[in-house]
């Protein structure tokens, strides 16, 4: 197959895929509404966030089946929403994520991992950003990235964040700068909606989120943000990002290194419930 008709059949299965995802999400809102539910009463009921619910609706995620089985339950659907399932499933198997080229070798292992690690500085980590946030970040790209090239990063960053809850989960543990977290990017419904998607997410069983304070006298992260990763059955490597270059860390010696030094961030951090403390301070200011 050449090359241009790679991409366009690519093209088709996105465009065949998003159609699909914008159509079950039309019936979940219909249903939701004829059962007198809000977006957000609707997430309670099912164990989702808000966010997440509208992102659904709006066809801007894939419904995984267990969200299809339960909502079709729940909304009375008569196993409308449930006989899609299949559709869904294939939809997604052909759908083709597109990453930046210099993002793809982090992203591949990133999908298989049972392990990943993150010092996060600038933003939280790009698994636990709610789409309003990540649509934030792109939107203040400069250069300014095209309407088409954000709306495919939303959703590939989007489709990423499915290893959360797929079964068994990967274990992952966060530290993320105080700064990041009073830093008011998107303004204030958008950073509203971050923090409570962090506190949500804090609560799981396979996230630990700890804040790196301010007011931290020895701080063992002054050289940046760094991702540890440990795919399945591979050893673990390091990962570094900045100005929209990543570079993959194999080298045993240097992820030692840089595991030694997320023990010493950590160490150095708010415990979990303190972090989750914080947390709902913050969301009540």
């Amino acid at each position: 197959m050449s090359e241009a008709a790679e991409t366009r059949e690519s093209y088709d299965e996105d465009e065949q895929s998003s159609d699909l995802n914008r159509a079950v999400g039309k019936q979940v809102r219909l249903l939701r509404e004829r059962a007198g539910f809000t977006q957000r009463e609707l997430g309670d009921r099912l164990g989702y966030g808000e966010d997440l619910i509208s992102s659904l609706e709006r066809g801007r995620r894939t419904p995984q089946r267990e969200f299809l089985e339960a909502s079709d339950e729940l909304l009375a659907a008569g196993g409308l929403l449930k006989a899609t399932i299949e559709d869904v499933e294939k939809a997604k198997a052909k759908a083709r994520v597109r990453h930046p080229a210099w993002f793809r070798d982090y992203a591949r292992l990133e999908s298989s991992a049972v392990e990943i690690n993150f010092f996060s500085t600038l933003a939280p980590p790009g698994l636990l950003q709610t789409e309003d946030f990540i649509r934030t970040l792109l939107n203040g790209r400069q250069p300014l990235l095209s309407e088409e090239t954000i709306e495919q990063r939303v959703a590939s960053r989007l489709a990423r964040q499915e290893i959360l809850t797929r079964w068994p989960p990967p274990m992952v543990t966060a530290v993320i700068d105080e700064s990041v977290l009073r830093r008011k990017l998107g303004g204030r419904k958008v950073r509203h909606g971050q923090l409570e998607h962090l506190l949500r997410l804090g609560q799981l069983r396979n996230i630990t989120l700890q804040v790196l304070p301010l007011e931290c006298e020895e701080n063992s992260g002054v050289d940046g943000p760094f991702v540890l990763l440990t795919p399945k059955g591979k050893p673990q490597v390091g990962y570094l990002e900045v100005q929209g270059a990543g570079r993959l860390i194999t080298d045993p010696e240097q992820v030692r290194i840089l595991a030694a030094r997320y023990g010493s961030i950590r160490a150095q951090a708010l415990t979990p419930g303190e972090t989750l403390g914080l947390v709902e301070d913050l969301l009540g200011e």
